[in-house]
């Protein structure tokens, strides 16, 4: 009569799941292997830890939306803030010295304020990445460095965030005058001896710029949930992510 595998737990395809999930490979599955299982059962399985992984980057992502969407969550923070591309360093001195200084400023302002309207449409991108996340993605995660996530989300999710990005800032830095302010600066600065036009596609600029700074942030977040157990907010990351700290190393040979 057929062993109830579903009753006793020994099935050997859910033993093969459960090990690559948490990088064991196929030469540890013995008595070794059957008790490091046991130790990785306390924490709900394979299944509970890619739960627990797409929790913690589902409240990750948010952070890192909420924080760079908010009004100076681009131009506050240091870190990220986007500054005149280096093509306008000699533009912008040159006008400053002209007195147009006040305008050069402006400028800074309107691309990181067209950043930060635009860091709103991340949010269902990341949610979709976490749906379409296959359990190859969650292993590599789990078993990579403190910002693997990040490095996923930037691989998976990029392209589409310029698309969504670019509409939105394009809009923003004509709302705010930014490329009426930029045409003006440098049709005056052209005026100037010896001055050569900047050749610079400034939406494309400030949209790859906010989107630095969106996957930088998000790497911060990254590092919290993994590290730092005051980031754990759920009693799931609390069990994942506490759990796999305590875990007995996985047996070798």
């Amino acid at each position: 009569m057929p062993t109830d595998t579903r009753r006793r737990g020994r099935h050997p395809a859910a033993k093969l799941v459960v090990a690559l999930l948490l990088g064991v490979g196929c030469a540890g599955a013995g008595e070794g292997l059957d008790d490091w299982l046991a130790a990785a059962g306390a924490l709900g399985g394979g299944d509970r830890v890619v739960e627990g992984l797409k929790q913690a980057l589902s409240i990750g992502t948010e952070n890192a939306v909420t924080q760079t969407s908010r009004s100076g969550g681009y131009l506050d923070d240091p870190a990220i803030r986007i500054a005149l591309p280096e093509q306008l360093d000699t533009l912008a001195r040159a006008l400053r010295l002209v007195g147009y200084g006040a305008q050069v400023d402006e400028l800074t302002v309107g691309m990181n304020r067209a950043a930060e309207q635009a860091a709103r449409q991340a949010g269902d991108v990341f949610l979709l990445g976490i749906r379409q996340m296959t359990f190859s993605d969650a292993r590599a995660i789990l078993d990579g460095g403190d910002t693997a996530a990040t490095a996923y989300f930037e691989r998976t999710t990029r392209a589409t965030l310029f698309q969504r990005f670019e509409p939105v800032i394009t809009e923003k830095l004509g709302e705010v005058g930014v490329v009426r302010e930029y045409d003006a600066l440098v049709a005056r600065y052209d005026a100037l001896p010896l001055a050569n036009k900047p050749n610079l596609d400034l939406q494309d600029y400030v949209t790859n710029r906010a989107l630095d700074g969106l996957f930088l942030v998000l790497g911060d977040e990254e590092r919290k949930i993994r590290s730092d157990p005051a980031a754990r907010v759920t009693p799931l990351l609390k069990q994942v992510f506490g759990g796999q700290a305590a875990l007995p190393a996985p047996p070798r040979g």
